[in-house]
């Protein structure tokens, strides 16, 4: 699909946009200010070419890792590859390639998923005085939105890190359900640090594009309100970053915490095997003493022997179970 925004009213200040998806045979608009392909087919890249005078990256080539495939310059136009974050919400985010291509005063975004950051850029846009008038304005603006629903996945999963602290470290009444609760918080920690990681690589891929368009910047003139654009979305990112990296280190050691107190829930059943065991042989040793099948054992011939080694049973069970409560071992 291919939806295309163009500008609303004249002028040289800021504008809003107007969406619309592209029918098939549809031709693209020649005041379109950004193009968004979403799940684009062949024919649709052919148009998108034939417009642009330029080449659209493949989606096996977006899922490149070495940086001369991801941030190039070919024919004048301007070739950036980010990883973004989606479906933060879920128990199963994932991170998706995005291909953002400046051409002259026109932006092209190349994507298979939907990231929520377009759709929320998309409705600011539209509103008056939402976006500038050239492609370098869409897509800093594009950045930005980028940029601040990280900060809400990481405020959201701070929230809920929160809440998990508060549990691993709130005493039980009830002891039987401590098990399920401890696999229930391993459980979600996994759960936001695998988030927390695909966050953190999607800040340092967007980071690497904001570094390509600063270097550009020094070359090519742009307005200055760009270039401080730049600079003010630098510095969040590696603010976002560090954040993440403090969000990172809690998490883990919640983790640690969680796991020691699963082997002290371990400990106090193993002890309480031992204490059991450690009853059990005083009378153990008595029966099988008086289980040895010998002819000569006076005990045998005593009217009261049988009560007597009953009793001696039940006080060597007794003694060592006293001993181990006034230690408070149990």
């Amino acid at each position: 699909m291919i939806i295309v925004y163009r500008p609303d009213g004249s002028g040289h200040g800021r504008t809003s946009v107007s969406r619309h998806a592209l029918e098939p045979a549809e031709p693209i608009p020649a005041d379109a200010l950004w193009i968004d392909m979403l799940e684009p087919t062949r024919e649709e890249d052919r148009k998108v070419e034939g417009f642009i005078g330029a080449s659209i990256p493949t989606r096996e080539e977006m899922k490149d890792i070495e940086p001369s495939e991801l941030l190039y310059t070919e024919g004048g136009n301007r070739y950036m590859t980010a990883r973004l974050l989606c479906r933060a919400e879920t128990d199963e985010p994932c991170l998706t390639g995005v291909t953002f291509i400046l051409r002259n005063a026109q932006l092209v975004t190349v994507r298979y998923d939907e990231p929520r950051a377009f759709q929320m850029y998309a409705q600011r846009a539209g509103k008056p005085d939402g976006c500038g008038r050239s492609g370098e304005s869409v897509l800093g603006g594009l950045i930005d939105t980028i940029i601040d629903r990280a900060a809400d996945v990481l405020q959201m999963v701070g929230e809920r890190i929160d809440v998990v602290s508060r549990n691993v470290f709130e005493e039980r009444r009830d002891p039987n359900q401590r098990n399920a609760e401890l696999q229930g918080t391993l459980r979600a920690l996994g759960r936001y640090g695998d988030l927390i990681s695909k966050q953190r690589e999607s800040l340092v891929s967007i980071e690497r594009v904001v570094l390509f368009l600063s270097v550009g910047y020094r070359t090519v003139r742009v307005a200055p309100e760009l270039r401080e654009q730049v600079r003010s979305a630098m510095r969040d990112l590696q603010s976002l970053e560090e954040h993440a990296t403090f969000q990172a280190s809690k998490i883990q050691f919640l983790l640690d915490a969680t796991l020691g107190l699963v082997n002290l829930e371990q400990n106090n059943i193993i002890k309480l095997f031992s204490v059991v065991a450690v009853v059990f042989m005083p009378p153990t040793l008595i029966a099988s003493i008086y289980g040895m099948n010998f002819k000569n054992m006076p005990e045998l011939e005593w009217p009261y022997g049988y009560p007597t080694a009953i009793g001696l049973m039940i006080l060597a069970a007794i003694l060592p179970y006293l001993f181990f409560h006034w230690k408070r071992w149990l």
